[in-house]
């Protein structure tokens, strides 16, 4: 299906779709006109004798009336729901007590109104069900009259019969179209025409050849200037000043184009193929520009590792398959116009096919084998190289198997197969330059170097939504029909139902605007709390970040709320399926449920804050951050322990600085025996009072524990102004103690041991010595 072909059918259809648009503007569907307009669409899927035109069309006006059904179904929701709420708060009436006579009034009057406002919505609910039945009908008899089409056995090209009428046929219908310009020229009012167009016809004449053999040589001094001149972003100026090569020249072979229909020496055969010209002007040009962005002659350019001769014949290749499409084109116009005979169509297509099936042979050859090995372990260069490799197997498999179908006659189906597949590989090609415009663009964009341009997130994410986007041409280009894409874009649009409630991409799009916004404003809030407004409280640290934390949950949950119900989404339908998650939370999921509590009772009664000194399971460290589902310690060696927050509402803590950093430090002292005990109490006492970070009130205190194996057993005992300080504070006491010990002479022990032998003769015995048995050592 070419691209002119497709323009046509879509202003077609946009024709055809006025007067149904004009009818959805008024009060409601016109069922009486429905009516027939199905009748008469039944009857003709039925008969099944209609045109595929007229199929069509009959289509786009089902398509139309279709729309109207599903915009009826949306009417008097807003009351619907209004009624069905007035209806539920008169409650349920008990089995086997009479209803009051009011309440009961009340409601009939109430379910009389309901069944009022959904008659429309059920009318336009049954219509519609017909109108997608129909269309489903017409989508059926179409695509199997396509498939007939596309497998139906025709005769051999290779058969010598049909070798003279189709050269004879081909003769015929050029000479027609010369003779229809020599005509058109020999009529005396078509020459006083086109004399008195001749200045028209001389100016564009010369503005089409100017920028057809000009157009070329500007866009690349055009780059060059850009080159030249740009030291950032010289990716992005070359990729856009390379579009003039195409622009200019469409530009001039458009104006000749003109010139040649102000002439009006053509005649309907002529004017078939000029209409086409531009399409088939733009698709060489196309092949042309597409070939240099994916293969370009300098080796720094080069998207794929391949080597400089080889990218110079793929160029060619790529041209060349532009040129067989359009002869293929061209060939369907004259053969359609004039009514070729099958066998025709089959002999003069097959050369096409042989030289297209060649192409692609050589190009898979290429792609296949043509490759050097990339220097750097490049992932993304590898991910080319497989892909290119597995595009060039294809193509070697079609360019063999392509010309044999069409000799066993089957010679739609091959050149179904082979132009698609030409097609396809090109729009591949077209999605890796775009690709790669897009990285160098957002590398110049976010001001980063070449070598970073492709590291980036949102490349890679708008290079997914370029391929999605290409699906639909791809579909179009294996012989999709226009209408089966918009079918597909239609039920996107509808969306899905969910008890009454139906979910379309509108719907989901107001949700996220609205929960988007809900949210930002949430962290507005938060951020203004947390810095102009808390600190100006007297709350400490901990109470502020809880009031923080609370405002956060508390913002998303009423963001999220208010954008489901404003998107129409009724939570009521969902019910049963919350139910039944439940069940799935409470076994599967309740460790996180578990840990979702405790977090929130661990930011209303705040045991813990955040730059409290803690000591859990072991391990002891300050709070750093208190989330959701955990609590990050941070530990006196720098590392991050991450605790549940269910260890810290079940377990045991222990908090040194809740409320308050004052704290206790112990610092143990061992003396020798022997020693005055008062001497070194008194020496102790001075020490620790003798510490600025010592509270005097309450004193410290020194207590002599007792007699231990080795020493006199001391206990310093001091209040600190701030507990965090207690490791420096010990070092700098057992700093003070020993120096102070040295001073006056206290001794500080350390551990002896005497050890006895039994049979020391053995260790003067010569030979080897025999192992000590547990009965030789001493007890």
């Amino acid at each position: 299906m070419s691209l002119f072909t497709l323009l046509r059918a879509l202003c077609i259809a946009l024709i055809l779709a006025t007067p149904s648009a004009s009818l959805a503007q008024n009060a409601g569907p016109d069922y009486e006109e429905w009516v027939k307009v199905a009748q008469r669409a039944e009857i003709a899927v039925e008969n099944g004798r209609a045109s595929t035109g007229a199929l069509e069309a009959l289509r786009i006006q089902v398509v139309g009336w279709r729309e109207q059904f599903l915009t009826a179904q949306q009417g008097n929701q807003a009351r619907i729901v209004t009624l069905q709420s007035q209806i539920a708060s008169l409650g349920v009436p008990e089995e086997g007590i009479a209803e009051a006579p009011d309440i009961a009034a009340r409601r009939s009057e109430l379910n009389d109104q309901l069944q009022r406002l959904r008659t429309p919505i059920v009318a336009a609910e049954e219509a519609y069900s017909r109108a997608d039945g129909v269309i489903k009908e017409i989508d059926r008899l179409i695509r199997e009259r396509q498939t007939d089409e596309l497998l139906r056995s025709g005769p051999s090209p290779l058969n010598p019969v049909h070798w003279a009428p189709a050269l004879e046929t081909l003769s015929r219908s050029s000479l027609a179209v010369v003779q229809e310009a020599v005509s058109a020229y020999k009529s005396e009012a078509q020459r006083k025409t086109a004399s008195q167009d001749l200045p028209e016809v001389i100016i564009l004449t010369l503005i089409g050849f100017v920028l057809m053999l000009r157009g070329r040589r500007w866009s690349l001094k055009i780059v060059d200037v850009l080159r030249r001149y740009t030291k950032r972003g010289t990716d992005v100026w070359r990729f856009i000043a390379s579009l003039l090569q195409i622009l200019l020249p469409f530009a001039g072979l458009t104006a000749l184009v003109e010139a040649a229909f102000a002439l009006g020496l053509v005649g309907l055969r002529g004017t078939l193929l000029l209409d086409n010209v531009p399409s088939y002007g733009l698709l060489l040009l196309v092949f042309w520009w597409l070939g240099g962005q994916l293969f370009p002659r300098k080796d720094e350019e080069a998207m794929l590792p391949i080597e400089g001769s080889h990218r110079a014949e793929a160029r060619w290749y790529i041209t060349a398959s532009a040129i067989i499409l359009i002869a293929a084109q061209v060939l369907q116009v004259l053969a359609t116009y004039d009514e070729w005979r099958d066998a025709t169509r089959a002999v003069l297509g097959f050369p096409l096919l042989i030289v297209t099936g060649l192409v692609l042979f050589r190009v898979g050859t290429l792609l296949r084998g043509g490759m050097v090995e990339p220097t750097d372990e490049d992932d993304g260069w590898l991910y080319r190289m497989r892909i290119a490799r597995l595009l060039g197997q294809l193509a070697v498999v079609i360019a063999v198997i392509g010309p044999v179908i069409a000799v066993l006659g089957y010679g739609t189906a091959a050149a179904r197969l082979m132009f698609s597949s030409v097609a396809s590989m090109a729009l591949l090609g077209l999605l890796l330059v775009m690709q790669a415009f897009i990285a160098d663009l957002y590398a110049f964009l976010m001001r980063k170097e070449v070598k970073d341009k492709e590291g980036g997130l949102i490349p890679v994410l708008l290079g997914f939504a370029l391929v999605m986007a290409s699906l639909p041409v791809l579909a179009l280009i294996w012989g999709a029909r226009w209408a089966d894409i918009t079918e597909v874009w239609t039920r996107f649009q509808e969306g899905f139902s969910i008890g009454d409630s139906r979910i379309s991409p509108s719907d989901f799009l107001t949700f996220a605007v609205l929960f988007s916004i809900g949210y930002m404003a949430t962290r507005l809030l938060q951020g203004a709390m947390r810095t102009t407004i808390l600190p100006r409280t007297k709350l400490d640290a901990g109470g502020r970040n809880a009031i923080v934390s609370g405002i956060g949950y508390v913002g998303i949950f009423l963001a999220a709320v208010i954008a489901i119900s404003s998107a129409g989404i009724d939570l009521s339908s969902l019910a049963i399926v919350a139910g039944a998650l439940s069940v799935g939370i409470g076994f599967g999921l309740q460790n996180i449920v578990s840990n979702f509590v405790s977090g929130i009772i661990l930011l209303i009664e705040r045991p813990i804050a955040e730059g409290d000194w803690i000591e859990v399971g072991g391990k002891m460290g300050y709070v750093r951050g208190i989330s959701v589902r955990s609590t990050r310690i941070e530990t006196f060696d720098r590392t991050d322990v991450i605790v549940p927050n269910a260890d810290l509402v079940s377990g045991m803590v222990t908090n040194w600085t809740r409320g308050k950093t004052v704290g206790r430090v112990i610092v143990p002292v061992g003396v020798a025996y022997g020693n005055d005990t008062r001497k070194v109490e008194s020496i102790l006492l001075g020490i620790a009072r003798e510490h600025p970070m010592v509270l005097l009130n309450p004193e410290p205190s020194i207590v002599f524990q007792g007699f231990g194996a080795d020493s006199l057993d001391f206990e310093i005992r001091a209040i600190l102004r701030d507990v965090n300080y207690v490791l420096s504070v010990k070092s700098d006491m057992n700093h003070e103690i020993a120096k102070r010990f040295q001073e006056e002479g206290v001794e500080i022990p350390f551990a002896q041991r005497d050890i006895w032998i039994r049979n020391p003769e053995a260790l003067t015995q010569s030979g080897p010595r025999p192992l000590a048995s547990e009965e030789d050592n001493p007890a």
